[in-house]
């Protein structure tokens, strides 16, 4: 019972605190672009070569002006009319928070299954206790057969 509860504590001193730490935000902008190298090079090879963009916009700037032109060079900048069509970009929302509960429900019950699985473990031993007994039955038998094979009485 003791390293149950040390086991319990140890979950919420370290594990707790660092997945707490880990807040994400729940709307982005995700843009799928090709390479800039195939808007410069003009190569047609390239251009199935995609590129994922994220930033954390409002929905009013979800586009290629408000997301990727600012991170491109110049040359893709002056470029824009032939690099932006081939942009996809979408607003997204997710709730991180009940993403957070069910993975921690998840581990609680990977815990109790873990727990229960030592349990039956420690338990196993304790109810199928055999007694050892020496097998000489059969050898008593066997000798008793014997004997009646060389009895001279036929």
């Amino acid at each position: 019972m003791y390293t149950t509860k040390s086991l319990i504590y140890f979950i919420i001193i370290f594990i707790c605190p660092a997945v707490l730490g880990q807040f994400y935000e729940d709307k982005r902008c995700r843009c799928v672009c090709p390479s800039p190298a195939s808007i410069i090079n003009k190569t047609q090879d390239k251009i199935f070569d995609r590129k994922l963009y994220i930033a954390y916009v409002p929905p009013s700037k979800c586009n290629c002006d408000g997301v990727i032109l600012p991170l491109m060079s110049d040359e893709i900048r002056d470029n824009a009319q032939v690099f932006c069509p081939w942009c996809e970009c979408k607003y997204e929302t997710r709730n991180t928070t009940i993403i957070m509960v069910v993975v921690i429900i998840v581990l609680w019950i990977l815990m109790l299954l873990t727990a229960y699985l030592i349990f039956l473990m420690i338990l196993d031993p304790l109810v199928t206790k055999r007694k050892t007994e020496t097998y000489s039955s059969n050898a008593d038998e066997a000798q008793n057969l014997l004997l009646q094979e060389h009895d001279p009485e036929d």
